[in-house]
């Protein structure tokens, strides 16, 4: 199936079901999980019918729907204590889709200066995020384009030397913060995007705090976000106001806190996924954030669920 080329509602929601079904006879968790929850896949009609297997199972179980050779493993920050794993065998799907995925938002990958502040990504080992951002700066046709881990003094003369260029500053929000305690930058043109988390570096803020904040230090109008995370192969992007918009093989769904299975197309609560791009694991994905779905599809991210809440969630299937 080629999750890239959908171009209707209805067609996202044929090729999700047609996954669903596939993904419930070859992936053994996601098989013994919708079984628990008496699911019949012919009953499955609907979209917010299709079971969401809750994000935990990354940590706990090895998550996959094939058999073939694993050739590549992310790993979460691990900042929460155990850390999820991804358990990847076509990593030529997950290039596709980050580059897919960054082109509809802001054009040609080539076209930009990729500037990487992810110190803790680098520092833990196997993040899809560092393998992303690495395939931009050598798809980049640009020398400037590097990581720079800690080295903000590289970094500041970088950003002076390519002031008239189109510059995309990914960072991590704490080293973003402690760029910016050092030095002062104003660029209007910059665009900053930040990939959430203090990772236990900082005290935790609003994203409406820390964009100010990052608006003041840099000099820019507006702070963008990516929404990413291990257990996924696409990724979302707010340009403003931390809005998020999702690539066409991408939908978000919110559901009750208090009865995961009760899912709506808006509105707010946690936020419930489907990346069609997740063929080798599972496509449908409880996560543990929480948040707000409009009806434009637009939604946005407002924090995480607290660890009671998450073992409110999971007793349910005890």
């Amino acid at each position: 199936m080629n999750p890239f080329n959908i171009n209707s509602e209805l067609e996202f929601k044929k090729k999700a079901i047609a996954l669903f079904n596939n993904q419930f006879n070859k992936n053994l968790i996601y098989n013994q999980y919708c079984k628990l929850l008496k699911i019949i896949p012919s009953d499955v009609k609907e979209l917010n019918q299709i079971p969401f297997l809750p994000i935990q199972f990354f940590k706990t179980h090895k998550v996959i729907s094939n058999k073939k050779k694993i050739t590549h493993v992310f790993k979460s920050s691990g900042t929460g204590g155990e850390r999820s794993i991804n358990h990847v065998s076509d990593i030529n799907k997950y290039i596709q889709s980050f580059r897919k995925s960054f082109e509809i938002f802001y054009g040609p990958i080539k076209d930009y200066i990729f500037l990487a502040l992810l110190p803790s990504y680098l520092e833990q080992k196997h993040s899809s995020l560092v393998y992303m951002i690495d395939d931009f700066i050598k798809t980049s046709c640009f020398d400037e384009s590097k990581f720079y881990l800690n080295n903000y003094s590289e970094l500041y003369d970088t950003l002076k030397k390519v002031n008239n260029s189109k510059v995309i500053l990914f960072g991590v929000s704490f080293a973003l913060l402690d760029f910016i305690e050092k030095y002062t930058i104003v660029n209007s043109d910059l665009i900053i995007v930040e990939t959430g988390g203090m990772k236990g570096r900082k005290k935790e803020i609003s994203r409406d705090e820390l964009h100010k904040k990052l608006k003041a230090g840099y000099g820019t109008k507006n702070i963008h976000s990516e929404y990413g995370m291990t257990e996924l192969f696409s990724q979302a992007y707010s340009k403003e106001k931390g809005l998020f918009k999702n690539p066409p093989w991408m939908k978000t769904f919110v559901r009750d806190i208090n009865n995961p299975l009760a899912v709506n197309n808006c509105g707010k609560g946690a936020i419930n996924i489907i990346d069609l791009a997740n063929e080798h694991s599972i496509a449908f994905i409880a996560t543990d954030d929480i948040g707000q779905v409009f009806e434009n599809e637009t939604y946005t991210i407002s924090g995480r669920l607290n660890e009671s809440e998450i073992r409110g969630c999971n007793q349910m299937f005890n």
